[in-house]
């Protein structure tokens, strides 16, 4: 069995921004929230903190800037994929120095790389991190699948230890599931599918529901781990028609609207992602209100 990096609910964080760049103050309060709604983990510059469209220097400094705030208080996993393997080597080596406690790498997108080839970009960035690695497949995003037969063989790397799985398939979830046993963490990358992936064995969620409501996501893993199967249910299905409203447009439009409505800094995102849409917003706000968040 290899260290596990974080059991529960881990928060895949916006980075707050306004058009002059990374607004630290907001972003400082964000972890503030998070930590004190009981999350156990929080992921920076992934695919809700805006990776793709930050600088190397900016994704290096909220990095940086997320481990001195959180002060190993809860594990910060750092967000270091690309679709070019020699920038994940730079970015995760630089994490790696400035503390995170694990990298998340999404398979690189665009690319669309052979299954050897996700086996020898992974294999890469793992022989160069002084930190535990975790997977992220998300399919319906970069257009590459990363196949139970590729994630087992992977799982083989001492520091490969988990997978965050958005593929949305929950055939293949268990197929990875049976091939990797105790060699690996799965992750639900779906926040509607969280429940049902830690029934099969699952560790928790990188989430972006969590953002918004950190205390009720992290009492439904909570709830779940302690036995209470039922009353994790219920929580998985109450706040459903949020998740669906988080996802009423493109990760992270909708998060982001959802946070500076909270008064979490401004709603901005880097183009050529765009405002959230009003009907859109109506019944985000409306789904945030049901669940008593204070908007």
């Amino acid at each position: 069995m290899k260290n596990t990096v974080f059991k529960g609910m881990a928060t895949a964080m916006v980075t707050p921004m306004t058009p002059h760049g990374v607004d630290y103050d907001t972003l400082a309060r964000f972890i503030e929230f998070q930590i004190e709604g009981g999350v156990s983990g929080l992921v920076a510059v992934g695919t809700t903190g805006e990776s793709a469209t930050l600088s190397p220097e900016e994704r290096k400094a909220v990095i940086r800037f997320t481990v001195k705030q959180v002060n190993g208080r809860i594990p910060v996993i750092a967000g270091t994929g690309t679709n070019n393997t020699v920038h994940v080597l730079d970015f995760t080596k630089s994490a790696c120095d400035d503390g995170a406690d694990a990298v998340l790498v999404v398979t690189p997108y665009y690319n669309k790389a052979t299954q050897n080839g996700l086996i020898a970009h992974y294999s890469a960035v793992a022989d160069v991190s002084e930190k535990p690695v975790i997977m992220y497949n998300v399919p319906s995003r970069t257009g590459c699948n990363l196949l139970p037969d590729t994630v087992a063989t992977l799982s083989q790397h001492p520091r490969i230890v988990g997978l965050k799985d958005a593929a949305g398939n929950m055939d293949q979830t268990v197929e990875t599931i049976a091939k990797c046993g105790d060699r690996l963490d799965i992750y639900s990358g779906e926040d509607s599918l969280t429940l049902p992936m830690m029934a099969m064995g699952g560790a928790g969620c990188i989430s972006v529901l969590s953002n918004v409501v950190p205390a009720m996501a992290s009492d439904m893993c909570n709830q779940f781990f302690a036995g209470n199967v039922a009353g994790a249910a219920q929580l998985q299905c109450k706040m459903l028609p949020l998740i669906r409203a988080l996802f009423s447009e493109v990760n992270p439009i909708p998060a982001k609207a959802a946070v500076a409505a909270m008064g979490f800094g401004e709603e901005f995102v880097r183009m050529p992602l765009s405002l959230l849409e009003d009907h859109n917003r109506e019944n985000l706000l409306k789904q945030m209100r049901l669940l008593g968040v204070q908007v």
